[in-house]
């Protein structure tokens, strides 16, 4: 990830002091969250949930 795009994010997350103190923490997180992103799949049918719906009494 981009240094900048890296600080950007960071700070509006409100991770200004973080990012001060723990440069390659604040970094290393990034890093993990985005290939945990890259990793999760859009499903096929939007519309279609993945578990039942809940709703009040909506039962089996």
């Amino acid at each position: 990830m981009d240094k900048a795009i890296l600080e950007a994010l960071a700070r509006r997350a409100g991770l200004d002091k973080a990012l001060a103190q723990f440069p390659e923490d604040v970094a290393a997180a990034a890093a993990q969250a985005e290939a945990v992103a890259g990793r999760i799949k859009a499903p096929a049918d939007p519309r279609a949930e993945p578990w039942p719906s809940m709703r009040v009494g909506n039962r089996p």
